[in-house]
């Protein structure tokens, strides 16, 4: 069963491989340096202090050397291409989702619960755990979402990926975005879109077989303190299935530090051949869409409350973690649900 989407808002979208984009800093590895990645939310004091201000537009545009700015009364030159100022073409997106609609369709056959939960216009962020070595949850929801409300979903993604040669321009053409404050606020507040994050980070899709399920922590609560200053509601998601996708049997972490990844796993999938390594299983992939988290403070404001936001936070991963207990609960089987 696929969620039904209003007469008439039904238009093909494809699919974006987000990435975690929240997480604990956690203990310091061998070593010596931290893992895990921050959210946009988790950077803001710190980026205030130091006076860090990043470019919130991967390809925001700079003349040569030399070349005066524009006057403000120039006309804006005219775009030449589908890609927006983030980065992201939607002409490369429409070309993948027809690759990825059977895949959508048929292999994992995702089904939504509650889906009517997600808005249909205005800013929100939307917060899901986080599984699989090469994950299969992310392109699941934007896909969905996408092509069931024809909205596009920007997700925030780890700095890591910027630093991939090719990886880091398909990342912007189909919608990644690098988690930073500034910009996870532009696509809020400013432009009201739907905006997914992942706030365990790469801990989630880093867990062996053996945690499956086990949420890791949220972070400092990054997420919900964007959130706050955006004024938008945060729409959690529990997905079930995505851990039996691509199960990790155990990792190597001396390849992990030599390639710089988080993790370099072992999978499953690896013990049917090379293209094992690739090839997700066929497992059911369900999601459930709780109620929409309204924060009711002041958007805007230079601070707000510390324990507010880890409360907050803290509460929503309880809320996700007992979604999956009962769906686990519910479900007869991984392949058929």
């Amino acid at each position: 069963m696929r969620p039904m989407a209003a007469e008439g808002s039904r238009r093909t979208r494809p699919n974006l491989v987000a990435v975690p984009a929240d997480e604990d800093d956690g203990p310091p590895d061998e070593t010596g340096s931290r893992t895990g990645s921050e959210t946009p939310g988790d950077r803001s004091d710190r980026d205030d202090q130091s006076g860090d201000h990043r470019r919130t537009s991967p390809d925001a545009e700079s003349g040569p050397s030399g070349e005066h700015a524009p006057d403000a009364d120039d006309a804006e030159p005219e775009r030449l291409s589908d890609v927006d100022e983030w980065g992201r073409s939607q002409h490369l997106r429409d070309l993948l989702a027809q690759l990825y609609d059977p895949i959508y369709d048929k292999w994992f056959r995702v089904e939504w619960e509650g889906f009517e939960k997600i808005p249909r216009e205005g800013g929100a962020l939307m917060v899901a755990n986080h599984a699989g070595a090469i994950p299969a949850d992310a392109p699941s929801i934007m896909h969905g979402i996408e092509r069931e409300l024809g909205r596009p979903v920007y997700g925030l993604a780890d700095e890591m990926f910027k630093k991939v040669p090719v990886v880091n321009l398909a990342w912007s053409r189909l919608g990644g975005v690098q988690a930073h404050p500034d910009n996870a606020y532009r696509l809020l507040r400013e432009q009201q879109h739907l905006v997914l994050v992942f706030p365990e980070g790469s801990k989630g899709p880093g867990k062996t077989y053996a945690e499956r399920y086990r949420l890791r922590r949220f972070g400092r609560g990054g997420f919900v303190q964007i959130a706050m200053r955006a004024g938008v509601p945060i729409i959690p998601l529990a997905i079930v299935g995505s851990e039996e996708t691509m199960p990790i049997l155990t990792k190597v972490p001396a390849v992990a530090r030599l390639l710089g990844l988080p993790y370099a796993p072992i999978t499953a999938n690896m013990l049917l051949g090379p293209l094992g390594a690739l090839v997700p299983f066929p497992a059911k992939i369900r999601i459930r869409v709780l109620d929409p988290v309204h924060l009711d403070v002041l958007p805007d404001q230079p601070r707000y409350s510390r324990s507010r936001i880890m409360d907050t936070s803290e509460g929503i991963r309880n809320a996700i973690q007992e979604e999956l207990y009962d769906m686990l609960r519910r479900r007869h089987s991984v392949w058929f649900g």
